[in-house]
């Protein structure tokens, strides 16, 4: 097998997995890093985490010292139904960023060739992997967003579960993040002016307002429809590298999956596959097709499960078109 040069531009979690997995397996591997992110709280479930420790080596996510909490159980109440019982769901609170870092000083530690400021050398890679494109590229299955700000919670509320609940024009999720503030989230299907109102309001109206001192003082709006690269891998050719999105860049699924963290790990599962495969002599254009084919396998998986569900929730007609782009 050849060797293949890889330059992994960017450093999320995506990517710096992308890089461990190809360095593992003897290829040349250059991580130009970017800046690290802002504090990002991510939510981890049992699922996620063995699927994390199995592609880095580690007994858990608290031997990077990461887990800033801990939670034990899921309720949920979707659209006008009663709540389900409240269920064991183990999941573990993380910061993203610092997740991305510490991986990427793990890859750092036993790869130390792998990391640059910049890609050494003067060789061209073969193959470069990042999770950075521009949104004029990506087919986008509606407008909703994703509003999102911190709290305290109330006195004596229990901090070990994670609730959904409903309102006739949003869900909204929160999560305790084991400081004595919560994470709250709300998805709206179109854009908000004023997201720390709009954010204010829908927890007014749903049951989960009792479980905070109060509203969040600030929140930020994000884009937050499922979205895929319209071409996320291009094969090499003499002149140019081979390009491989992975992580958002590639995919995003709506945020009510709770699946993103494991959907972006495996982008960098399946970019590592194409690009062994082509160093042993594998066609790389039919594995570049390959590779789209299995995310808009997987996109349009996520579509029907989100045109299922969404309309058991919201029949209003605010929801209609974000049902019809999903459609």
């Amino acid at each position: 097998m050849s060797r293949a040069d890889v330059e992994i531009a960017g450093s999320g979690l995506a990517e710096v997995t992308c890089a461990w997995l190809l360095a593992a397996r003897g290829h040349r591997v250059r991580l130009r890093a970017r800046p690290d992110e802002g504090r990002r709280a991510l939510l981890l479930d049992a699922s996620t985490q063995a699927l994390l420790r199995s592609l880095w080596g580690i007994a858990e996510p608290a031997e990077l010292d990461l887990v800033t909490h801990a939670l034990t159980h899921r309720r949920a109440r979707w659209g006008a139904t009663p709540a389900a019982p409240r269920r064991g769901q183990p999941a573990v609170v993380v910061d993203g960023a610092q997740l991305a870092a510490r991986l990427r000083d793990r890859l750092a530690a036993h790869h130390p060739d792998t990391v640059a400021e910049e890609s050494g050398g003067g060789r061209l890679p073969r193959w470069t992997v990042t999770a950075a494109s521009h949104p004029d590229d990506q087919w986008t299955a509606g407008r909703r967003r994703l509003l999102a700000g911190e709290a305290a919670l109330a006195p004596g509320q229990d901090d070990t579960t994670a609730r959904l609940d409903c309102t006739d024009l949003a869900w909204l999720h929160l999560t305790p993040l084991g400081d004595g503030n919560a994470l709250l989230q709300a998805m709206v299907p179109g854009p908000a002016t004023h997201p720390e109102n709009l954010l204010g309001r829908l927890l007014a109206a749903s049951d989960l307002a009792p479980r905070l001192r109060c509203a969040p003082t600030t929140a930020v709006s994000l884009p937050a429809a499922p979205r895929l690269h319209r071409i996320p891998a291009t094969a090499p050719t003499a002149d140019t590298p081979g390009r491989l999105l992975v992580g958002a860049g590639a995919i995003r699924y709506d945020p009510l999956s709770g699946t993103g963290t494991a959907q972006a790990l495996r982008t960098a599962v399946l970019a590592t596959a194409v690009i062994h495969a082509a160093a042993t002599g594998t066609s790389p254009e039919a594995l570049c097709a390959h590779y789209a084919a299995r995310l808009r396998t997987a996109f349009r998986a996520h579509l029907d499960t989100c045109a299922r569900l969404y309309p058991q929730a919201f029949p209003s007609a605010a929801w209609h078109h974000e049902i019809d782009a999903c459609r």
